[in-house]
């Protein structure tokens, strides 16, 4: 038997290294066309993406924060990075979860990031 998850008789191979690295451009791509509209500097660069998995299937769960938890956009966001996490193609599903824990700081920016704001 091998170790390819079946689910009603689908076989699933686990994703190649290469794939997975595809991939993982791709979702980063993605993730830096959502802009903070509070802040002009995309999540990724904030550093707001906790964590990104992505099952053999393709299926795509991100935990994120937000710069506050009353960010005006809460309710928003979620949204809008499952909508650019679904432009990818073969992509099957994305979850996006909220997290606050550990809350987001400025030292979660990347240098990047941080040139865009003068914060040096």
């Amino acid at each position: 038997m091998d170790d390819a998850a079946s689910i009603d008789g689908d076989t699933t191979r686990p994703l190649s290294q290469a794939e997975l690295d595809a991939l993982t451009d791709q979702l980063i791509d993605k993730l830096k066309t959502v802009f903070d509209p509070e802040i002009p500097v995309d999540i990724y660069e904030l550093g707001l993406v906790y964590k990104v998995d992505v099952s053999d299937d393709k299926d795509v769960a991100i935990d994120m924060t937000l710069t506050a938890p009353g960010c005006p956009v809460a309710g928003d966001m979620p949204g809008w990075v499952e909508q650019a996490v679904m432009e990818i193609p073969g992509v099957r599903s994305c979850k996006v979860d909220l997290v606050f824990d550990p809350p987001w700081d400025p030292s979660r920016m990347s240098d990047e990031a941080k040139l865009q704001l003068n914060m040096f």
